[in-house]
């Protein structure tokens, strides 16, 4: 039988993945214990995956393709659900990472595993959510006669990259709401602003226009606007995203690093928090 040595004098400021990978049956039963709950006791079950997003395209078509008659290079209803499908993911991960260490508290308080599984095992079941809006939009695009542009193949890309911006935002959230439970509160309210604030309902080009350089660059430190911008742009062709695109690149990857090693830091400390 293998033997578990905690070392408490030394700490690495690096989460150990080989550890992470030993756990890696912990990692899927959580995933699909979260998958399991989500859909409990409901009477339509997965469909409630389809709904939500569904139900959020449709007020955002109305607000912004009737009301405020945003114009697009392919059916607006296309160009909605082109951004929403990443936003999906990231909005989930973000949601539910947030609070998963305090409500997994029975766990961390009895006994020992590397914490960095809660927030990951979320990423896992956001994948659902991701995968269902993705299909829609395959299903509008063969409904329009929407041909994929020729930067197709980056697609894959610009999804992995919202992958690791939503990992990097969760795990993050996840740490700093052990402590400062007020993010909790703070939490539905940040999700809710990001929707308006990214360009899923607008082009990004459609908010620049509007502001100053300075500006731009702000907007564009939100790593989700430069990820949607640079997806549409594999499906439907265009313009390639411009210089303000690497400011969100570049911020994916620093709150994915940052958010591993603020995490390291606390994990220890958790247990006495929760």
């Amino acid at each position: 039988m293998e033997k578990l040595i905690i070392e408490a004098g030394k700490k690495s400021i690096v989460p150990n993945f080989k550890e992470l990978f030993r756990y890696k049956d912990l990692f899927w039963t959580l995933s699909w214990r979260d998958f399991k709950v989500r859909y409990a006791q409901t009477t339509i079950g997965l469909l409630w995956a389809v709904l939500q997003p569904v139900v959020t395209i449709a007020i955002l078509s109305i607000v912004f393709g009737r009301f405020v008659g945003v114009e697009t290079d392919v059916p607006y209803l296309l160009y909605n659900v082109s951004g929403m499908a990443i936003w999906t993911y990231f909005s989930f991960v973000l949601s539910n990472s947030g609070n998963s260490i305090i409500s997994a508290q029975g766990m961390v308080k009895k006994i020992y595993f590397p914490r960095l599984i809660i927030p990951l095992s979320k990423a896992v079941v956001g994948l659902i959510d991701l995968a269902i809006v993705i299909l829609i939009l395959i299903g509008l695009m063969i409904y329009y006669r929407v041909m994929p542009s020729a930067n197709v193949w980056a697609a894959p890309l610009f999804i992995l990259l919202s992958m690791i911006a939503s990992l990097g935002a969760g795990i993050w959230l996840s740490a700093l709401t052990v402590r400062f439970r007020d993010f909790q509160h703070v939490l539905p309210f940040i999700v809710q602003i990001g929707l308006y604030v990214t360009p899923i309902a607008y082009p990004a080009e459609f908010a620049m226009k509007s502001l100053p350089s300075w500006a731009a660059q702000i907007y564009f430190l939100n790593p989700m606007a430069g990820i949607i911008q640079g997806f549409r742009w594999s499906l439907f062709g265009g313009s390639a995203p411009d210089g303000y695109f690497w400011i969100s690149v570049v911020m994916v990857f620093v709150l994915f690093i940052s958010s591993l090693f603020y995490f390291r830091k606390v994990e220890d400390e958790m247990a006495d928090f929760v």
